[in-house]
């Protein structure tokens, strides 16, 4: 009877384990196909802007224009989800007419899902607007005792590009901001463009009097302002993450190596890399053209105002150098180095090792159920958080720009 026993759970584990390598090769299957194809989309301008209550939550308004570039492969354009910093909303509406109905949705991060007016097909671009009140947006005595800090960082999206990103943040009260940036009609205004799965974030600082911050309502560090959501779907992880933990025990079967090798084959994947170096050629000016400081060497903003005192940037290849520039000609390793001809006018050189280009160079957004499931998301973190869609998103990065820059400093050099 032990034996008997034994067999069937033997067999039952071998079953288990065949369906999820077959699910696993479906996935690289389907990977393939996707990158077969073209973008689907492209996000011409996304503008949100953001006012701070006096009980420190945020009302943020977005604006969002959306062009289909592919309506065949998938079908058209039904609806979106676009994500939000975390399941703290306080309330959300819809602004345009061409939103039919909006929503909360939990997908492995926090989401608005926006069922469009209408299908959208290629070459048709749509306009769409909302409003959503925001609270969990903080973190108190951070940088500094005394003072609270919003972190945002805009939903991005894996498999479309930004054309235009701005970002207005509400001026009054604020002690100091970073990245450096414009500032029109009382607003921060940050103004970019996003390549695929790139991230932007802005950092916004005030005095714990400014407003009524709260310590039970800041982030937590822990990701638990997108992490108390899971329910269902952390044991379906859980379940998967077993029986994939079996299916490495029983490789014996061999059908995991065959899967592997067949995909590495068919997507041209390989260990190999290859050298890329970029060089931008960079022209500064020599003192600041907002309030006149002289700039110190090796610095990119003025530490006044925050003006950047870069007067214009393009990227050069090495036979675009001079060859009377023979001392940077040549550079190949990462740094930043003066052109004799101008004491103005820097080389940036900067290298990396990539892996070598796969066959197929085009990613696509996923969509699923009838419906398009276009997906970002939208962490106000600083630090580790549990933001994803569908794999398609991932945690913010930290302010590479580090300007911190100081209102006071604006407010003495405009008397």
């Amino acid at each position: 009877m032990d034996r008997k026993r034994k067999t069937l759970m033997r067999g039952a584990l071998l079953v288990a384990v065949l369906a999820a390598l077959l699910a696993g090769l479906a996935h690289f299957t389907n990977r393939i196909h996707a990158e077969a194809k073209g973008d689907l989309d492209e996000i011409l301008d996304y503008e949100i802007t953001v006012d701070v209550n006096e009980d420190a939550t945020l009302t943020m308004f977005y604006h969002i224009e959306w062009k289909v570039l592919d309506s065949k492969s998938e079908g058209p354009l039904e609806w979106v989800k676009i994500g939000i910093p975390n399941k703290h909303y306080v309330s959300y509406k819809a602004v345009s007419d061409t939103i039919d109905s909006i929503k909360y949705m939990y997908d492995n991060g926090t989401y608005l899902r926006i069922d469009l007016d209408r299908d959208y097909k290629e070459g048709e671009v749509v306009i769409f607007e909302f409003e959503l009140h925001q609270d969990y947006m903080y973190e108190m005595n951070v940088p500094e005792e005394g003072k609270s800090q919003y972190v945002f960082t805009p939903g991005w999206f894996p498999d479309c590009k930004v054309d235009k990103l701005v970002i207005r943040w509400n001026m009054d009260k604020a002690d100091s901001f970073s990245p450096a940036c414009e500032m029109e009609d009382g607003y921060f205004v940050w103004t970019t463009s996003l390549a695929k799965d790139k991230r932007y974030e802005v950092k916004v600082t005030y005095l714990n009097d400014a407003f009524s911050f709260n310590s039970e309502t800041v982030i937590s560090k822990s990701g638990g302002f997108n992490g108390g959501d899971s329910g269902a779907g952390d044991v379906v992880f859980l379940i998967l993450g077993i029986i994939f933990f079996f299916a490495i025990i029983f490789t014996i079967i061999g059908l995991p190596l065959a899967c592997a090798l067949a995909y590495s084959k068919s997507a041209n994947l390989g260990t190999t890399t290859e050298t890329k170096i970029t060089r931008t050629k960079i022209e500064y000016y020599p003192s600041c053209p907002a309030c006149g400081a002289p700039r110190p060497e090796g610095k990119d903003n003025c530490e006044f105002c925050g003006r950047s005192f870069i007067k214009s940037e393009e990227k050069i290849e090495e036979k675009d150098i001079p060859a009377s520039e023979a001392a940077i000609r040549s550079k190949t390793a990462d740094g930043t180095y003066r052109y004799e001809s101008s004491p103005n006018t820097y080389l940036r050189v900067h290298v990396i090792n990539v892996p070598r280009p796969r066959s197929s160079s085009t990613t696509r957004s996923h969509r699923s159920g009838g419906g398009c499931a276009h997906s970002s998301c939208a962490c106000a973190c600083a630090c580790a958080c549990a933001c994803a869609g569908g794999g398609r998103a991932g945690c913010t990065t930290k302010d590479f720009y580090n300007t911190n820059l100081k209102l006071s400093y604006l407010h003495k050099h405009n008397k």
